[in-house]
């Protein structure tokens, strides 16, 4: 099976901060994407936001910007979700923009606007889809209660065919695609008593290995992820809404990855979900991913109107105040063989190590093993001078702070910078 580009997976771990995007139908609903589901709606029950989808306010150029000025260099697009809505008016279904009032493309509109604002374009596409006719009812499908598994001469095989031909869509309509995000395989999926779930599906449903194949030739360029179910296919894994607590390794080896995460727990537009993450703790989540070698995809959810809700462009806005002054502890960077201090994590691109300080001490920070490696240090968000005390100095090797000679001794101001979390850039010896 082919590889990706190695200049591709490169430059996808240079990027390290992107926006994800889940829209469709649902957003009318404004109950999570997964509400035909959770809800066991009808097809009848859920057909009213297709007769009212008209998001008269859409400007994916406002998106783009606030993703570029947020400090994000790339984004994924949710084409269709697993109620099988899709965003572009799609050949092979009537299932789509074409139906609705507003009845235009969406994805091209969004990906020429994110590409003019200098941004990577990457489409996520579900497996599953709860709309089209061919699709196997299993546990997770919304019908399951009304129908059980009685198929109604259902075929996965023509779904697969479906399935292909809506990627070639998206592949050749909206060239040149940076990465699919496929979602999900669900062949060993069990419910919360532990049961199999009835009729869960995998690479063989989905035809994966074809699936590939075929991105591999429309868009050798695309990185494709790892809900494919196929062992050793995927360019990146994807952790979802959980912090990896160290760089992920699979069978010994480092791998590329890249963390989901929403502002509030929900990913498509949820207007009662008051869960939303502070700005300062999605900047840790940030540091924290690239401190661990990860990339981290963060998720806006518009509304039925095609708006961004006005809590989700303050926050973008304050990641991006603090991303204008130290986005070069982000991109481009990666992880450090030096282990950090308490409370800190470090990032590191070629000779600057970069220091950041989730929660600030008095005066002294004790570096481990970087003493006499360090030429000069500053605070990054207005590059004044760190100073470094020498051992000589005081007592910064005393017993009771736990230092030794090799550890290097940084004196920072009382008084916490001005931003969510200070760093401090360390030019190292070469």
């Amino acid at each position: 099976m082919t590889a990706a580009d190695p200049a591709r997976l490169d430059e996808f771990r240079r990027q390290r901060f992107g926006m994800f995007i889940h829209w469709g139908v649902y957003a009318l609903a404004a109950r999570h994407e997964w509400v035909r589901n959770r809800e066991r709606l009808s097809r009848d029950q859920y057909q009213p936001y297709l007769d009212r989808f008209d998001p008269d306010l859409f400007d994916p150029a406002v998106w783009a910007r606030a993703a570029r000025d947020a400090g994000m260099t790339y984004m994924v697009l949710t084409t269709k979700h697993h109620d099988g809505f899709c965003l572009w008016d799609s050949e092979l279904t009537d299932y789509s923009v074409r139906s609705t009032p507003w009845g235009k493309d969406l994805v091209g509109p969004t990906a020429d606007a994110f590409r003019r604002e200098g941004l990577g374009v990457g489409f996520y596409h579900s497996l599953l889809d709860w709309q089209q006719p061919d699709f196997p009812i299993d546990g997770l499908h919304p019908d399951f209660e009304r129908d059980g598994v009685d198929q109604h001469g259902r075929d996965v095989a023509h779904y697969a065919q479906y399935l292909h031909g809506q990627v070639e869509e998206l592949l050749t309509k909206y060239a040149p695609v940076d990465t699919m995000w496929f979602d999900f395989s669900y062949r060993n999926w069990r419910d919360a008593q532990g049961r199999p779930l009835v009729g869960g599906k995998g690479a063989a449903d989905w035809r994966s290995d074809d699936l590939i194949s075929l991105v591999r030739r429309l868009a050798p360029q695309a990185l494709i992820n790892d809900r494919l179910d196929v062992d050793g296919s995927a360019d990146f894994v994807t952790p979802e809404q959980y912090q990896p607590v160290a760089p992920v390794v699979i069978d010994g080896v480092p791998v590329t990855w890249e963390a989901c995460q929403t502002l509030n727990g929900s990913w498509g537009y949820d207007r009662d979900n008051l869960d939303w993450k502070s700005p300062e703790l999605l900047i840790k989540l940030l540091v924290d991913t690239v401190s661990k070698d990860g990339n981290l995809l963060l998720n806006v959810g518009p509304n039925g109107r095609g708006e961004l809700e006005p809590r989700a462009l303050d926050t973008l806005a304050e990641i991006g105040r603090w991303m204008r002054l130290h986005a070069r502890s982000i991109h481009g960077a990666g992880a450090s063989a030096f282990a950090p201090p308490r409370d800190c994590r470090y990032t590191q691109r070629g000779d600057r190590l970069y220091l950041h300080v989730f929660s600030w001490p008095f005066r002294h920070l004790h570096l481990p093993g970087l003493a006499g490696k360090v030429r000069y240090a500053q605070l990054l968000n207005d590059a004044s001078e760190v100073r470094r005390v020498s051992h000589d100095e005081g007592a910064v090797t005393h017993p009771a702070l736990g230092t030794t000679p090799d550890d290097l001794t940084i004196e920072l101001p009382i008084q916490h910078p001005d931003v969510a979390v200070p760093v401090v850039e360390l030019f190292l010896h070469e």
